[in-house]
């Protein structure tokens, strides 16, 4: 097998092509002979050595595959060679062999492509149970989508239009005419103060939802902005990182400019504040599985759809992080074999 490995700390020239002998599946377990690896910014960070739940470097990340089955351990029932899947390691997804527990494999729908299967289950499992599991969404909803033309972003404002919400989203002003056609009524540029335009749009009414992976301050901005009964939703840093190599001062000084709530703030203005880590939930399928299983749903029903912006060999993986840390991404970028 192929692998991309994360040699050491290090700017994206640190990633390496590195071969090993196939895995064999074991009891309980399938192996995917992988067609595209989704790459997430956790990836990144992993890389700048700036992710603490990554493995040890040198390590193997990448959370999520799309591929086909050609090895069945015993005890495993409902796949078969030759099915077309995809599957949620916790890491190790930067490979195009994979040996991964039945229950994180998930049949693909007939139409979905492999890049598409590889781009959908992080960042619309973050979107959805930022929305709809954490908090229920309620129709015509002011919604706030911090890097709203990333992966997550656009995975939002798809799930944000089924609830016939009024979207709000940051990003650069080259990527706000494309915002315009996925549905975000009110594009604002993220390279600025954000408050002004959202001031402009909703007026004093407020959100009744945020969604911030960017930290620092903004959390302490978009708190003033809910509604009563808004909702802001951490679940990223992105602040801390300043660049493709670690700053270690960069980003203790972003860490320190978190605010800290007391419960009995939080209670008298009716606002709520609240975290998502993907990661952490992997352990959960009893939470995770039915979320993936609607998602599912809405890409059989029309209602969503992973934008792939670019596919990138294994061999170019270094400037497939360069393509995301220079912002060019819109939607998601993913590695094939």
């Amino acid at each position: 097998m192929r692998q991309v490995w994360i040699t050491k700390a290090g700017p994206p020239e640190v990633l390496e092509v590195r071969e090993a002998p196939d895995p064999v599946a074991g009891a309980g377990k399938v192996r995917i002979r992988v067609r595209a690896a989704g790459i997430n910014f956790s990836d990144l960070l992993a890389r700048v050595g700036l992710y603490p739940d990554a493995p040890k470097l040198p390590c193997v990340v990448g959370y999520e595959v799309a591929g086909v089955v050609d090895q069945v351990g015993t005890g495993v029932t409902g796949f078969r060679e030759g099915d077309r899947v995809l599957a949620m390691p916790r890491f190790g997804g930067y490979t195009d062999v994979l040996v991964i527990s039945a229950p994180q494999v998930l049949p693909m729908p007939p139409a979905m492509t492999f890049e598409e299967g590889a781009a959908l289950p992080v960042v619309y499992l973050t979107a959805h149970h930022m929305m709809f599991y954490t908090g229920a969404l309620r129709p015509g909803s002011r919604v706030l989508i911090h890097s709203a033309a990333g992966g997550v972003g656009l995975a939002a404002i798809q799930l944000a239009k089924t609830r016939q919400c009024i979207i709000l989203g940051t990003a650069s002003p080259a990527k706000h005419e494309f915002l315009r056609a996925q549905g975000c009524r009110y594009p604002i540029d993220s390279g600025g103060d954000f408050v002004p335009g959202v001031r402009a749009a909703v007026g004093n009414a407020g959100l009744d939802l945020i969604l911030d992976a960017v930290g620092g301050s903004s959390w302490t901005k978009g708190y003033d902005l809910l509604a009563p009964c808004g909702r802001l939703v951490a679940f990223g840093l992105s602040a801390a990182s300043s660049g493709k190599s670690r700053n270690l001062l960069h980003a203790l000084g972003q860490v320190l400019r978190i605010k800290k709530w007391s419960p009995l703030t939080l209670m008298n203005d009716n606002k709520t504040l609240t975290g998502v880590n993907l990661g952490h939930l992997f352990g959960h399928p009893e939470i995770l599985g039915p979320q993936l299983q609607a998602l599912i749903a809405f890409y059989e029903a029309g209602q969503i759809r992973p934008h792939v912006d670019r596919s990138f060999r294994f061999e170019e993986a270094a400037a497939a992080h360069h393509y995301i840390h220079d912002r060019k991404a819109v939607g998601k970028v993913v590695l094939v074999p």
